[in-house]
This record gives structure tokens, sequence and C-alpha cells, in this order.
């Protein structure tokens, strides 16, 4: 939990970007399932104090990205945030290069095709394009989260990492899976081995579901990650082997069509 002890020596600058961070850590602890949080249900999921956690709640909506609901005595986000998301969106060079790369190669494949970036130990969503046979299980949207350590899109994000990264990031999940650990540490370290050798990695973290994913390092943008997905009961290592040379040709173009666009 964070040290909620005041600092004793601190600049105004320092302090203003700390209460930035903390109110950032309320907006982040809105998610499906909690669209509707109370002051009590943030101090626990942001470990924040009670008293820091009114104060903030307060004053994000009064700037109106956060709504009270009165009656409930609870918060959920505001207006100016979908339109903030909206603006990344929109102005984002990589999302306008692959959209309809990735909607072509899903059409044409009949398969899911996703694009996510990292956010701590989960990976969002930034595209998503549903194009498989068989209706899958979930529905993936924009924005939507996912464990980091057990997907292929996370597991091609590890690779990306320094040591320094990689192993702060092991000691996160380690405490997060415990009783699987030994088994997802040997996973991981078998798809950043293969993201290393071959440039994209497989999982299968659902019955009957199977993902592929590379990632993309695009100068002067954070990475992001490509992913084709399928239900299917064949070998993961069939479907891996199916659609890797299809995978690495999207990312590719996709890598070509920002480099255009921005040249």
């Amino acid at each position: 939990m964070p040290d909620r002890k005041a600092p004793k020596k601190q600049s105004r600058g320092t302090v203003s970007n700390r209460s930035l961070e903390r109110g950032l850590e309320i907006l982040s602890a809105f998610g499906p399932g909690a669209a509707l949080l109370g002051n009590g249900d943030l101090v626990e999921r942001t470990g924040l104090a009670k008293a820091t956690v009114s104060r903030l709640t307060r004053t994000l909506a009064e700037a109106g990205y956060l709504e009270h609901d009165v009656g409930r005595k609870a918060y959920r986000l505001g207006v100016p945030v979908l339109s903030v998301a909206q603006a990344m969106r929109s102005g984002s060079t990589i999302l306008l290069a692959a959209g309809p790369l990735m909607r072509a190669a899903a059409q044409e494949r009949r398969i899911n095709v996703g694009l996510a970036a990292a956010d701590r130990e989960d990976m969002v969503y930034l595209e998503s394009i549903r194009y498989n046979q068989r209706a899958s299980l979930r529905t993936i949207v924009s924005g939507q989260r996912i464990p980091m350590d057990l997907t292929a899109l996370g597991r091609a994000h590890l690779s990306t990492l320094s040591k320094e990264e990689f192993v702060r990031m092991m000691a996160r999940f380690e405490k997060r899976e415990r009783g699987q650990w030994a088994r997802v540490h040997a996973e991981i370290r078998d798809a950043v081995d293969s993201v290393h050798a071959n440039g994209y990695c497989g999982a299968s973290w659902q019955p009957e579901v199977v993902a592929i994913a590379a990632p993309l390092a695009i100068p002067g943008h954070r990475t992001v990650v490509v992913n084709f997905s399928v239900r299917s009961v064949e070998p993961m290592q069939t479907i891996v082997t199916e659609l890797s040379k299809p995978l690495l040709e999207l990312r590719d173009q996709i890598l070509a069509e920002v480099a255009r666009i921005e040249s």
C-alpha cells in the first residue's frame, strides 16, 4: 500500500504531481463491474487514505470527471473521460494505420484480430475486430483489460522489457498468481524465448481459445502488440504454426503504414 505519511519537505511542483497521480488512481479504479463506486470502495481499491479519497472525488466531481450519485452515495465516471478517450483514439497514428489492415486480415481469415498496450499488470485493448466463425464466449471491446501474465498479448509485451523491468513485473505476478505461479512462470519464460527467436508467442488461457501475438516497436510510440485469436479444439501449436506467418505479415504491414503516414 502507498505510504500515507505526508512528506516532510517537498516543492509545490512535487506535491501537485503527487496529487495528480492520486487523482488518476481514482479514475483508474473504475472498470467493468465497478461502474459505481463509493469512497469506501475507492479506499479499498487504491490504498489511499479516506480523507485523500474524499478530497479527490470531490475535486474530480467538480471538474466533471466523476458524477456523484447522491442517492447511492457513490460516483461514476463523467462525460469528459469519454471525450479524452475518443481524442486518444482519433489522434492515434497507430490506430489509423492498423485499423483497416486488421479488419482486412480478420475478414479474410474469419478470425479475431486485436491490438493492445500495457497498463501496469494488464493489457488494454486499443482495437478489437471479432470475425471468428465460432462465436466467442467473450465480447472484447476497446478499453477492455486482460491479464498480462496469462495472455499471448501480455507475454509478447513482456518480451520487450528490460531485465530490470521484467524482474519487477514477475514479482508482481507471483503475488497475484500464488498457487499457479510455477506453471505461469514457466509459460512466460517460454513465450518470451519464442518472441526473441521467432517474433511471436502463443497462449491458451481459456478453454478452446488459442491466441498468437507479436510486439510492434514503433519509433516515437509506446510498444503495442497485435494478436490473432480463434476458438478451436486443435492443439495450440497447430494453430500457432498456421497463423504465425500471416500475423508477422500484418505486423510488418502496420509498421510500414505507420512509417508512411508519419513520413
